[in-house]
């Protein structure tokens, strides 16, 4: 990895050096040689989606005695770790350099990490009790439920999941897909985002967000939804049924119609954490690149591959793109870490749009110099491809981060044509003592 970064590495708290050290040491010499084996232990078929393949369970008890865990959560939160954004950017960045298994062995997964900083941020003492404290200890699993089949959900106003209150409890109907960690049979608690208040003038106040254990009659998995191929086993991405599904009042979070409340608080880090671990996975596509072209036997036309001129250039422009990519994302994570998630909006949403686009050049020339092979699975490139293509989409396609980022800068306009009109006057006016 490469260590240039807004900040150096050792200007950081000396808490964050040991943990960066020692993860950097687990992902590469632990994470990525147990990534063969955790392929066998998953085995084919139906199985697949009952399986937790025990090299994985191992990888977790190494990296909790390591220290290497829950490292997600803030310092501003009492269950936290005490890192920054920053410094937490950079271990994400590790991490997705074995993406399968990294963040999940360091309790570090989405879409885990995103609903335990809601329950940490939001939830009552029983919510956390309840639900805050397995998923910080790693003995559950969890899923967020927003998009929508029938709606166009990168508006998310358009929700159509409807929350009735009767009596004590919440009563939800509708449809849900693409719910990731759906499948995994330890999923144990869903967060649930619907409209409690259709008819409210304010179309932010509609929505509310609630707690749906896993086992609630009423709640079908319908089934898992490949990505290019990939059905992510055993977490998969699934379409769910919630048919008349009961849950009691106290399960909602923060209250009725401040459903976009918590998921605004809920994607600013979290989407700085995909980014951050879209690096990593440019990062070892790359080197996946550079081993493959220098490689003796891989000749044309009576050259290696590596002295190909149109080769140089892919590796020298993901070298920099890579780079540009990570000063983008931590200079995300820095403001966040200075005025807050809601402040920093403009630096998110460009590093949201930056990152996996980034990633998914660099996959794809490391794809092609494999040639055929780089579509096959004997390597991990297709597989990262898949991942880093849902990133465009997750979270905020990247034609909402654009439209937002371009309106945001034409608000600019009449201050901008205001400067031009007094340096053209000045100009003027300097002409005319010539």
């Amino acid at each position: 990895m490469a260590t240039n970064s807004l900040v150096e590495i050792k200007t950081l708290s000396p808490k964050f050096q040991d943990l960066y050290t020692k993860a950097k040491d687990f992902v590469e010499n632990d994470c990525i040689p147990a990534e063969k084996t955790f392929e066998l232990q998953m085995g084919k078929g139906e199985s697949r989606w009952k399986v937790i393949p025990p090299v994985l369970e191992e990888l977790k008890v190494k990296a909790r005695s390591l220290g290497l865990w829950n490292l997600f959560l803030g310092k501003t939160y009492a269950e936290g770790s005490g890192l920054t954004n920053v410094e937490y950017g950079l271990i994400a960045e590790l991490t997705g350099r074995s993406p399968k298994l990294a963040p999940e062995a360091m309790n570090c997964s989405a879409p885990d990490t995103g609903n335990m900083e809601v329950l940490a941020k939001y939830g009552t003492a029983a919510q956390k009790a309840k639900w805050l404290t397995p998923l910080l200890d790693g003995k559950i699993r969890s899923a967020f439920a927003m998009t929508e089949p029938r709606v166009a959900s990168s508006d998310a106003t358009n929700i159509e999941l409807n929350i009735r209150r009767e009596g004590n409890e919440y009563v939800l109907n509708g449809l849900k897909w693409w719910i990731s960690g759906a499948g995994d049979p330890r999923c144990a608690l869903y967060l649930v985002m619907g409209k409690s208040d259709a008819d409210n003038d304010n179309k932010y106040r509609q929505q509310s967000i609630v707690l749906v254990p896993a086992d609630t009659p009423g709640v079908t998995v319908v089934r898992p939804l490949p990505v290019l191929g990939y059905d992510d086993a055993p977490e998969g991405h699934c379409e769910i049924v919630f048919k008349d599904v009961r849950v009691p009042v106290e399960n909602i979070i923060l209250g009725e119609g401040r459903g976009f409340e918590v998921i605004q608080g809920r994607l600013g880090p979290g989407r700085i954490h995909h980014c951050m671990r879209s690096i990593g996975i440019a990062e070892r596509a790359l080197e996946y690149m550079i081993v493959r072209v220098t490689d003796p036997s891989r000749r044309t036309f009576g050259k290696g591959l590596y002295e190909h001129g149109t080769i140089v250039s892919d590796i020298a422009r993901s070298r920099i793109e890579i780079d540009q990519a990570r000063f983008l994302v931590l200079n995300a994570a820095k403001k966040i870490d200075d005025v807050n998630a809601k402040g920093a909006l403009k630096e998110i949403s460009m590093a949201k749009v930056a990152a996996p686009h980034m990633a998914l050049t660099v996959l794809d020339r490391a794809i092609q110099a494999h040639g055929a092979g780089g579509l096959s699975d004997d390597f991990p490139l297709a597989r990262f491809y898949s991942a880093v293509r849902t990133l465009t989409i997750a979270d905020g396609p990247s034609e909402v981060h654009i439209s937002q980022l371009g309106r945001n800068e034409l608000r600019h306009a009449d201050e901008i044509r205001a400067k031009f009109e007094h340096q053209k006057e000045r100009s003027q006016a300097r002409l005319s003592k010539l």
